[in-house]
């Protein structure tokens, strides 16, 4: 019923930069906060940023003044700007939606499938 589907992971050198997006498509009322998160081989699941509707942000202190969380409400699409990319940055990047839909209109969490980012010394 809702699908977040994200894009832009790569291979990159350090210094470099991606930028990766996330659509959210489906029954959707409303979508609440979103966020990035991020696993690293052997590493639990990290949160990187997120953003609440009003566009509001919080950052992990080790992504401060290098990435940007935005999100185009009209789009129902929410980006991460990656910039000064380290090979510690190297993870799958995992989305995440807080969702109203018709059947839950007071939201949940959806993910999105991951993409690979690596970033190589």
């Amino acid at each position: 019923q809702v699908q977040l589907v994200e894009s832009g992971g790569g291979l990159v050198q350090t210094g470099g930069s991606l930028r990766l997006t996330c659509a959210a498509s489906g029954s959707i009322l409303r979508i609440n906060a979103m966020g990035w998160y991020r696993q690293a081989p052997g590493k639990q699941r990290e949160l990187v940023a997120v953003i609440t509707r009003g566009d509001s942000t919080v950052y992990a202190d080790s992504v401060k003044g290098r990435f940007t969380i935005s999100r185009d409400n009209a789009k129902n699409t929410v980006y991460l700007q990656m910039n000064s990319l380290k090979p510690e940055d190297t993870a799958i990047y995992y989305c995440n939606a807080n969702i109203a839909t018709p059947t839950n209109v007071w939201g949940m969490d959806y993910w999105g499938q991951g993409t690979q980012v690596t970033v190589s010394s």
